[in-house]
């Protein structure tokens, strides 16, 4: 008689022949470019994107103009807002890509707001601090402590080049408010910090008898008041745009 019992045996069973599920492609990555040739300012900008953003802030390749080999254009904006676009929008026209770019100075209320945009050559030499340094003090001399009011300003954009040749823009603002010395203190820090006493003081510097100048602070410390921090926080929600 012929068997006819199913064969059940491990060789016989029916075999699994669909397809494993495909995996998830990796989410693209977006380059965004720093108009500018200070290698130094990538690392703040990477630090507020990591914090802000999270996994997400990996998905974007940060470069700057400079390791591009990108020229400086002119800048003859007369409010930081106009310089730092057109930064912006020179590095988003010659790459096709997202460009970020900032332009920030030192605005003193009794002088009118200046030195203003003309703050890296208040004194005729671009980037002469101690120049720059020693005119503002020869002009303030006569300031009492309570008309020596001051604020450091950072104006940010992003530009992004859309599909139809356009570039889609967006600015915001920092600011550092503070007061200035009559004479330098610290050693760190670049340009006007060691004359500048920002009104936010961290923690350490409680119980001072004197506060601390932004040339008195550690880069983290000053990085945390900072007028370009407070910046390029503010333009966090226009990066995750960007990121989609």
């Amino acid at each position: 008689m012929t068997d006819t019992t199913p064969d059940t045996t491990p060789d016989a069973m029916p075999t699994n022949t669909a397809a494993p599920a495909a995996s998830s492609p990796p989410a693209a990555r977006t380059r965004l470019i720093v108009a500018t040739h200070n290698e130094g300012k990538l690392v703040e900008i990477r630090r507020v994107l990591d914090e802000s953003l999270g996994d997400d802030a990996a998905r974007i390749d940060i470069v700057t103009a400079g390791s591009l080999g990108l020229p400086d254009p002119v800048e003859d904006g007369v409010t930081f807002e106009e310089n730092a676009l057109i930064k912006a929008r020179d590095v988003a026209r010659r790459t096709g890509c997202a460009a970020l770019a900032d332009d920030s100075g030192l605005i003193v209320d009794v002088m009118g707001n200046a030195p203003g945009i003309l703050s890296a050559r208040w004194a005729g030499r671009h980037g002469d601090d101690a120049a720059n340094n020693a005119l503002l003090l020869a002009q303030m001399a006569d300031i009492p402590d309570g008309k020596r009011t001051a604020r450091f300003v950072c104006a940010m954009a992003l530009v992004v080049p859309a599909v139809d040749g356009s570039l889609v823009e967006r600015t915001v603002r920092g600011e550092m408010p503070g007061r200035l010395l009559h004479e330098a203190h610290g050693t760190n820090g670049f340009g006007y910090d060691p004359l500048f006493v920002p009104d936010d003081q961290p923690d350490r510097a409680r119980g001072l008898v004197e506060p601390l100048t932004s040339a008195d602070m550690t880069p983290q410390e000053k990085n945390a008041i900072s007028h370009r921090g407070k910046a390029i926080r503010a333009i966090v929600p226009a990066i995750e745009e960007l990121l989609g």
